[in-house]
Parts: C-alpha cells; sequence; structure tokens
C-alpha cells in the first residue's frame, strides 16, 4: 500500500499552477514531495538536462514503452510523445514521498482511470482578464500566442468539477496555504495514519 499521495494539479495557462508547486515545494524537505518527470520525444531545450528536466528519449523508445503499459498517461503534441512513468510513481508514492502531476485534464482522466487512489486539484483564475492580465506580464508569448491560449482557457475550466478540489488563485499566500491545507488533510487520511502509527495504535488497543 502507498504511503505516499498522488496528486493530480491542473489548470488554465497562467492560472499560477507551476507557480505554486515550486512554492510549495521550497517549503518542504525534498524528500517528502516531488514533481514527477516526465518522459518526452522531443529535443531538449536550452538549459534542460535528461533526468532533471525530463526523460528524453526517441519515438521507437517511448511507442515501445506504450505497449509496454509504462505510462500511467501520455499524449501525442505537436508530434511529440509526452508520458508519465507508472513505475516511477509507485517508487516515489512506495518511499512516501508525495508526488506532484502537472498534467491537463485530459491526462488527469488517464491517470484516475489507473491510479484512482490520486487526489486531484484545479486551480482558476479570479477572471479571465486577469489570466489574460498575467500572460501577458509573464512576457512568455506574442499577442497571437496569448490569444490561442485565451481561446483554449474556458475549455479547460470547464472540467473543474472533474476534481476533488478547487482554488481561486486569487491572493498568491492564500492559495498556496489552501494548497498546503488539502495536501495535510490527505496525510491524515485514516488509512495513512493506521500505516504511519501501527505499533502506536496496537499499543492504544492492546488488552492489559
Amino acid at each position: 500500500m502507498y504511503t505516499g499521495t498522488l496528486f493530480i494539479i491542473s489548470a488554465p495557462s497562467g492560472a499560477g499552477k507551476s507557480s505554486l508547486i515550486q512554492a510549495y515545494l521550497a517549503q518542504q524537505n525534498l524528500h517528502q514531495a516531488k514533481v514527477s518527470i516526465s518522459h518526452t520525444t522531443r529535443n531538449p531545450r536550452p538549459g534542460e538536462t535528461h533526468r532533471e528536466h525530463y526523460y528524453f528519449v526517441d519515438h521507437k523508445d517511448f511507442e515501445s514503452l506504450i505497449e509496454q503499459q509504462a505510462f500511467v498517461e501520455y499524449a501525442n503534441v505537436f508530434d511529440h510523445y509526452y508520458g508519465t512513468s507508472k513505475a516511477e510513481i509507485e517508487q516515489s508514492l512506495s518511499q512516501g514521498i508525495n508526488v506532484f502531476l502537472d498534467i491537463d485534464w485530459q491526462g488527469a482522466r488517464q491517470v484516475r482511470q489507473k491510479m484512482p487512489q490520486a487526489k486531484s486539484i484545479f486551480i482558476l483564475p479570479p477572471s479571465l482578464k486577469e489570466l489574460e492580465n498575467r500572460l501577458v506580464k509573464r512576457g512568455q508569448d506574442d499577442s497571437s500566442v496569448i490569444a490561442k491560449r485565451m481561446q483554449k482557457a474556458q475549455a479547460e475550466i470547464s472540467h473543474y468539477n472533474e476534481y476533488d478540489y478547487v482554488i481561486i488563485n486569487d491572493d498568491f499566500d492564500t492559495s498556496l496555504n489552501a494548497l498546503s491545507a488539502i495536501i495535510t488533510a490527505a496525510s491524515l487520511e485514516q488509512p495513512k495514519q493506521t500505516i504511519t502509527y501501527k505499533q502506536l495504535l496496537a499499543d492504544l488497543l492492546a488488552v492489559n
């Protein structure tokens, strides 16, 4: 039985999902939580390294892993595969490490089918106008790309009701506290506490 928890976190681009995950991890012992590293067939971008940002593999190897049912989710995006290794997630969870999957709603559906014990969180912006402002301020995309992201945002947001938890990322610190509260609550669920405090519970219930 797993002792860590798998957290699926989704959001439209610009809602602050990645920033919240990184802020949470910065507060934690790295042995207690991590972001899952995906496999991909695209080439590394400047500054990206194998096994740190992605597992970079060729199409043949990726398709072989698909045949072996090695992924909890995968997708083909602009002729490049992206996928999440089931074995890597299970290894981390078995060591008591919480794992975050930063994926979209389609990937989340795949994961829930194969790992229904996962907890899912959807991050929403306080408004579409604020979402657009954030996309502009981060300066990563030109106006045409931002327009495409905004067109896609509402379609993504419409799937919020498939998730266990919803966080409105209006104030960053408040949202970070909400994320932390969800993770803490998951760690206190009875099955996990039963594993963690097996001996204590046995002692408490022992007949004198």
